[in-house]
């Protein structure tokens, strides 16, 4: 008998063991990212009539029944008519605001996982325009699939950001890089990054469903991450020249330095066409500049370029990525395809980049794990988002057959300068 209370107390308690609490601030709105206000401290909050969904995605090692329920804020009295749905399942619920100012706890009953992989619970409202839905604090899972199971935490809701970085031979003196992008995919708040380096970064971004740009930005020296405004002159880069339509300014937040972007509809499926170059001057300076190739005019475009200070060298730590710069499109998946990637040397040769190797930020080690990179049509592909299953490990190498050209055009662009 005793055995018996024994094995059902471990069953028990491990079946207590298996629930997690999924914070509202990790979802996602459906189908207007922004149609609602998202924050850790408040939750889900200003979620009103029957047009926005709540979504959640979640891995899940093992198929089974979950309990689903929802914590939940509503006025006293109100009522609020919710349905939880998981792939062909739903269930639905009726709660009204207790008189006390907890929230209520709002009981889904049971639905299945019904095999391993991602799964999406995605909250409907049923209730008329203008009605308020409730706030929401998270959803709460409960059952032995849930053990396994595996949803970001954290209110950073933004895919990882996913790089490639191109290794270049110890000692190689690098004056222009070349690199052409794809995008299969544009979300909004998409920045796919052509041409990095160890100063500054050159790509292109979906600002919004109407604008597009192409940003070329240089980091000033010295140590200040956040403020421009405290940046001494000698450590300042500085605007040599721009092209027609540029705008130039400062950035901050993530280093600080000079900005300037061009906006331009550049179009998904499209390849689009970059290069930066370094002039070392003066010993201690080098100008970088960044020219795009306008594909509506069908010829090479000066972006700007800027003397940077502390400098004298030419490219080095060359690379590409691409990043989701806003939380709320996070769901989404963004792709591009990276390929036909050249540099020059201060001597005049042209050598081509066959092989890259795969890196992620911190939010890509166990938050989010729906990042790629791989090779297609012989150019290099990065992906993040979509809660896709399976991942590319960090440091991963890939290498893409040689033999591609490098058009006639880039050569004449930055072909060294002739003896005088």
């Amino acid at each position: 008998m005793l055995l018996v209370w024994v094995v059902a107390w471990l069953a028990a308690s491990s079946l207590d063991a298996a629930e997690q609490r999924i914070p509202a601030f990790t979802a996602y709105l459906l189908p207007n990212p922004d149609g609602a206000r998202i924050s850790e401290s408040s939750g889900l909050t200003r979620w009103q009539g029957p047009d926005l969904s709540v979504n959640w995605y979640g891995f899940f090692t093992n198929a089974g029944m979950v309990n689903a329920r929802l914590a939940l804020r509503l006025p006293p009295q109100t009522e609020s008519r919710l349905e939880l749905v998981l792939g062909d399942q739903s269930q639905s619920v009726s709660a009204t605001g207790p008189d006390s100012p907890q929230p209520l706890v709002v009981d889904f009953g049971a639905l299945r996982i019904p095999k391993p992989g991602f799964h999406r619970f995605q909250l409907i409202p049923r209730n008329p325009a203008g009605k308020p839905n409730g706030d929401v604090e998270a959803l709460i899972l409960h059952g032995e699939p849930v053990a396994g199971a595996h949803f970001n935490l954290k209110e950073r809701r933004n895919a990882a950001s996913v790089h490639l970085a191109y290794p270049v031979g110890k000692g190689t003196n690098v004056a222009a890089f070349y690199c052409e992008v794809t995008a299969v995919e544009d979300p909004t708040s998409t920045f796919y990054m052509a041409c990095g380096w160890h100063r500054g970064y050159f790509g292109m971004q979906v600002n919004s469903p109407t604008e597009r740009r192409v940003i070329f930005s240089v980091w000033d020296s010295g140590n200040e991450a956040v403020d421009r405004a405290k940046v001494e002159d000698i450590n300042r880069v500085k605007l040599v020249r721009k092209g027609d339509g540029v705008f130039s300014g400062d950035f901050g937040n993530e280093g600080t330095g000079g900005h300037s972007h061009l906006k331009f509809p550049w179009k998904t499926g499209q390849t689009q066409r970059f290069v930066v170059t370094a002039e070392p001057v003066e010993q201690t300076f080098t100008i970088f500049s960044g020219y795009y190739f306008r594909p509506d005019r069908r010829e090479w475009m000066l972006i700007s370029s800027w003397k940077a200070p502390k400098e004298g060298a030419w490219l080095r730590g060359l690379h590409s990525f691409s990043e989701n710069f806003w939380g709320s499109t996070g769901h989404l998946t963004r792709k591009a395809l990276f390929g036909n990637q050249w540099i020059r040397t201060s001597t005049g040769d042209w050598t081509e980049l066959t092989t890259a190797t795969f890196s992620h930020d911190p939010t890509g080690r166990a938050d989010r794990l729906d990042r790629f990179m791989g090779i297609e049509n012989n150019q290099f592909f990065l992906s993040h988002g979509g809660f896709v299953a399976g991942y590319t490990p960090f440091g991963e190498k890939f290498t893409r057959p040689p033999g591609l050209s490098l058009p006639t055009d880039v050569r004449d662009l930055v072909a060294p300068p002739q003896p005088q």
